[in-house]
């Protein structure tokens, strides 16, 4: 086993090291935009889980009731939470201010989506960065020695083909969970929004 792991780290060495400079720039925005997708990931799912109804909430509100953390951690219980927090006691403020908290938690929603998005159209172009140097190096060797040493010119084509893949590979995954942390984002934002329609019938 030992010994499969020191191969495979050794062959990924040489797949850095083959794919030139623009690999440190790939990997360092792989593992961001990864980090971000699981914090998103954590998030979402903490929301999805152990969610209050909304006559729930409003007794919760009525009774000035923080929601027990032990019982509902949810998205409507946030959303409750942060209202009580904030409320004045005046049915007309506190409208507002339910309103407020409304917007301030689908703001929240959508944190950090735009920079994964970001990112993961950056691996392409970067990628594609990586094939202008690799070409450019295979050019220089065919300008310096001509077709007579093929291992340099090797050299430069497995850096343009290994960048390419390596964006790609870092760039479709990336958009698949953007869609996806896109799409939890919206149903967490609608069922906030129709929550919060409902507790400001019964403020």
């Amino acid at each position: 086993m030992a010994v499969w792991i020191q191969n495979q780290t050794l062959g990924l060495a040489n797949i850095i090291h083959s794919g030139g400079m623009v690999m440190g720039p790939l990997i360092a925005l792989s593992l961001v935009m990864w980090l971000l997708i699981l914090e998103r990931t954590l998030f979402f799912r903490r929301l999805y889980r152990k969610n209050m109804g909304s006559r729930m909430a409003i007794t919760h509100i009525r009774d000035g009731r923080i929601p027990d953390p032990g019982q509902y951690r949810g998205a409507v219980s946030l959303l409750v939470t942060e209202f009580i927090r904030t409320r004045t006691g005046n049915p007309k403020l506190d409208r507002h201010l339910l309103d407020a908290s409304v917007s301030r938690i689908n703001r929240r929603m959508t944190k950090f989506l735009a920079l994964i998005s970001v990112l993961a159209a950056m691996a392409p172009l970067l990628g594609l960065l990586g094939t202008v140097t690799g070409m450019i190096t295979t050019f220089d060797v065919l300008a310096t020695f001509g077709t007579g040493n093929a291992k340099a010119m090797a050299g430069g084509i497995s850096e343009a083909l290994i960048t390419t893949q390596t964006g790609l590979i870092v760039a479709i995954p990336g958009l698949y969970m953007k869609g996806f942390l896109e799409r939890r984002a919206t149903n967490l934002q609608q069922r906030i929004s129709r929550v919060g329609l409902y507790l400001r019938r019964h403020l």
